[in-house]
């Protein structure tokens, strides 16, 4: 796999994508949740939202602190915003983590993948009720994405993640450094594709994209080169994109193994799940392609995700409607 072509992989992310068909019912093709968004923090979790929503999952829900959940409704009716989580300083009497951690766990059996992460900042008790969202995740086999702070969690309770081969981790040259020295993984010896592995069999088989020029995609066992030409400005927030489409594709694998539509069915849990790494950064280049071929270096985070849509079909393609 690791020497497949470009063109051969993404021929494989087509073959893990539901066709639309009549009988489907909602919330079959995706229901995925953002947890992030505080106070100082509400753009990522909408742009990380907004980018599964459109590639097409059913349903997009933010799990967010109050005062962010109100500023993320206003940004579009389509989502659905859930003021769960707590920053320390806004807890009353009655809550604690175990309250909070709590009505957010209870939401995962609803969820078929959870990004975490998306202006999630560094407050105790929000990262705290990660952890225990983490945690559960693990139980209930449902794959997950850390990005932004919640690499933290990574790169503080590597526990949290360890062997958990179900996991994406999308961290930038900084957070890779990070995440490499909390492990004891020296960036200094090897090439980027070499460490991303080493890196990736530190953390037990976890799969890693290291962004960059080139994205470098692994598990430790194999390794892919995402270098699909994207856009050359590098405003925040564009990861966010990466981490929504990813959510909408672990969801569209869920439904391929699910064999909710008749299929081959010729391909593992570990392959498609690297394949839903690569699709969703060969997506996200592209749709940061697009943006900067209109914006320029105007570009800003927003303007992907009204090109989410045609970088899905630029790259890997639509399927044929069947009624």
């Amino acid at each position: 796999m690791a020497s497949a072509s470009r063109k051969e992989l993404l021929g494989k992310v087509y073959k893990m994508i539901p066709p639309m068909l009549e009988s489907f019912h909602k919330g079959q093709l995706g229901r995925v949740a953002v947890i992030g968004g505080s106070e100082d923090y509400t753009g990522a979790p909408y742009f990380s939202a907004m980018a599964s929503a459109k590639l097409g999952c059913d349903m997009s829900h933010v799990i967010c602190e109050p005062g962010a959940g109100a500023v993320i409704k206003t940004y579009s009716p389509n989502l659905m915003v859930h003021p769960y989580m707590r920053q320390s300083k806004n807890l009353t009497q009655s809550e604690n983590l175990d309250t909070v951690s709590t009505e957010v766990v209870a939401m995962l059996s609803r969820l078929h993948v959870i990004v975490i992460g998306p202006g999630l900042g560094r407050d105790q008790l929000m990262q705290d009720t990660c952890a225990r969202v983490i945690q559960e995740a693990r139980k209930q086999g449902i794959p997950f994405v850390l990005d932004a702070d919640g690499l933290y969690l990574a790169q503080t309770r590597p526990e949290l993640v360890d062997g958990c081969t179900e996991c994406i981790l999308t961290p930038n040259v900084v957070e890779f450094g990070r995440l490499a020295k909390a492990k004891g993984v020296d960036v200094n010896e090897g090439n980027p594709e070499e460490l991303c592995s080493k890196l990736a069999k530190a953390f037990g088989g976890v799969t890693i994209i290291q962004k960059g020029a080139k994205d470098y995609i692994s598990n430790g066992k194999f390794t892919l080169v995402s270098d699909g030409e994207g856009g050359l400005k590098r405003s925040g927030g564009q990861g966010d994109t990466l981490t929504g489409s990813l959510a909408t594709l672990l969801a569209y694998r869920k439904a391929y193994h699910d064999k909710i539509w008749d299929h081959e069915g010729d391909m593992e849990p570990a392959e498609t799940l690297a394949l839903a790494a690569f699709g969703g950064s060969a997506i996200t280049r592209e749709c940061s392609r697009l943006a900067f071929k209109e914006k320029g270096r105007s570009l800003q985070a927003g303007d992907l995700t009204e090109h989410v849509h045609q970088a899905f079909l630029n790259t890997v393609g639509e399927k044929e409607s069947k009624l």
